[in-house]
């Protein structure tokens, strides 16, 4: 009889580890896992030589250390053949919504992908083309009632559009809204993606999108709607995330203007207060510089901006809402890549790698920075400069970021007076420590930046009585670096003697506080120190140093880029 109650509860913790835990793990929604993530686009045809799922495989490692969140790609359904365009066609052209494209690989291998990307802690999302197919989509000889058509019966491309390679859908038929629903479900349940893209998402009824958003969380909580749209209303009926094309979109919107001088600082100001104040606090407004509409058809960056691409890039990445980047941006993409033909990337060195996984990191670990109202709202500091220069601030808990941008190709010296801005900072780029009075005064270059974090450490510093400046922790030489570095820190005199060694403690850590390395732990004497930290067996991405000695602490960043 002991036996069996034995073998019964043995029974039971196995149904519960088994059906109930999974069920309570996933039982969450969208903002549990995506709060302070980013999305990267990728173009999977135009990614490597090949244009293949294995190939693209030796990418993530990269995109991890850069800090990427979500990966969106772009429809990897196999592409219409009839009235195709160029010689490959357009992803938009969906022929099979239950396949892979056999360029890209085969189903299992796009499966095999997902797992990996998961594995790496990146989630993954695929563009979803609902208003329209390919000419020889299997459903039009399946069910052509499920297609618009003309007054001869003929199938149409989708009104007020030249897209001549794709004809429109009719979503007056519940059965067509049924297929759509149960497609979409088989990537959840068999691919294990984490959402969707929604392609053309305002010329689909708002019905459908509601109900397959309701549909779809029934089967994963957790599910993430990304809409290509700029609609409030889709933020209502259960979107999660949509696009600010009012900021940047097709060759147009504020920042095009404040780029070409015909706007500045006070209508970017005006525009984030009604973004504010329009969208839900929890539904994340997509902000951008590029993505594969705007390249191809409207220019790089750097064609439609110039020389303000770096600087819009710091505020679409550090402003409320869900930042993006495009296949290759972080390379310096500067030719638009063809749409309807191959044309790879170029996979070369440049800054923008270095200035997309420093915010990127920043917005993953510090609160203020987060999506939704998981962050910090962000507020205009005010300055003698209104109209070339936007700062603000946001704060969450103990974090706080301080943004400064000048939005003109003007050398521009601003000062600020807002109590808000006081405090120890430390400059995100540069790892300087600063200390920030009211009436501050800074000069910033041509389209030029800052970015300011609380030192919390330095504070607590303080609040302990001791100055900061007994001892010091320098940044680190040269930053980035490959693969070596140096580090200098000074032990201070006493009152002008010498006294007892210090015991000294100098860690290397990751960015999810992982100790990689210890490089100095033993009492020193008062003086000044340096020693070298060798990451030739890292991977590249974000690191900090922290020095301990005696109460004092101090932390800095340091970014190994290969």
């Amino acid at each position: 009889m002991p036996e069996l109650k034995l073998k019964i509860i043995r029974k039971l913790i196995f149904i519960y580890l088994f059906f109930l835990v999974p069920v309570f793990l996933y039982a969450q929604d969208y903002r549990q896992w995506s709060y302070n993530l980013n999305i990267y686009e990728v173009n999977l045809r135009q990614y490597t030589r090949s244009g293949t799922i294995a190939e693209f495989e030796t990418h993530l490692d990269r995109l991890k250390d850069m800090g990427v969140g979500i990966l969106w790609f772009m429809p990897i359904h196999p592409i219409g053949q009839k009235n195709r365009l160029g010689s490959l066609g357009s992803y938009y052209s969906v022929k099979d919504y239950f396949n892979v494209n056999p360029e890209f690989g085969t189903f299992d291998e796009f499966k095999s992908l997902v797992n990996k990307i998961h594995q790496k802690g990146m989630y993954v999302i695929i563009d979803w083309v609902a208003n329209h197919t390919a000419w020889d989509n299997l459903l039009t000889i399946t069910h052509p009632d499920w297609y618009a058509k003309d007054n001869n019966g003929n199938f149409i491309p989708p009104p007020g559009t030249n897209w001549t390679d794709v004809i429109q859908l009719d979503y007056n038929r519940q059965a067509l809204r049924d297929y759509m629903i149960n497609a979409m479900k088989f990537w959840v349940n068999i691919a294990g993606v984490d959402g969707f893209r929604c392609d053309a998402a305002e010329r689909v009824p708002a019905s459908f999108w509601q109900t397959a958003i309701s549909e779809l969380k029934k089967i994963k909580p957790g599910i993430f709607f990304l809409a290509e749209a700029d609609d409030v209303l889709l933020g209502n009926i259960g979107f999660h995330s949509s696009y600010a094309w009012g900021l940047h979109g097709f060759g147009n919107g504020i920042l095009d203007r404040i780029a070409n001088g015909t706007s500045n600082a006070n209508e970017l100001a005006g525009y984030i207060n009604s973004e504010l104040n329009n969208f839900p606090a929890d539904h994340y407004r997509m902000y951008f510089t590029s993505n594969h509409d705007e390249n191809s058809w409207f220019g790089t960056v750097f064609e439609e901006f110039g020389n303000a691409a770096e600087v819009f890039a710091v505020l679409t990445a550090t402003i409320n809402g869900i930042p993006l980047i495009y296949s290759g941006q972080e390379a310096g993409l500067n030719r638009r890549l063809r749409f309807f033909d191959k044309d790879e990337i170029t996979w070369q060195q440049h800054p923008f790698a270095n200035l997309y996984s420093t915010v990127f990191h920043l917005k993953k670990e510090n609160k203020a920075l987060w999506n939704g109202s998981s962050g910090g709202r962000p507020i205009r500091i005010h300055s003698n400069n209104e109209q070339a220069v936007f700062a603000f601030v946001r704060e969450k808990e103990n974090d706080k970021v301080f943004v400064i941008l000048n939005l003109s190709n003007q050398t521009q010296s601003i000062i600020f007076q807002d109590s808000i801005i006081e405090g120890n900072f430390i400059n995100v780029f540069t790892s300087d420590t600063v200390l920030l009075n009211k009436d501050e005064q800074f000069v910033l270059q041509p389209w030029g930046y800052k970015v300011f974090v609380k030192n919390s450490v330095v504070t607590a510093v303080e609040q302990n009585g001791n100055s900061p400046e007994d001892f010091y922790l320098y940044p680190n030489y040269p930053n980035p670096f490959n693969p070596l570095t140096k580090i200098k820190f000074t032990i201070p005199l006493r009152n002008g003697n010498f006294t007892s060694p210090t015991n000294v403690l100098l860690k290397v850590f990751d960015v999810l506080g992982r100790e990689i390395s210890t490089l100095v732990n033993e009492k020193k004497s008062a003086g000044n120190y340096e020693v070298t930290f060798d990451a030739s067996k890292l991977s590249s991405g974000v690191y900090f140093y922290q020095l301990r000695a005696g109460s004092f602490v101090n932390t800095k960043k340091m970014i190994l880029m290969r």
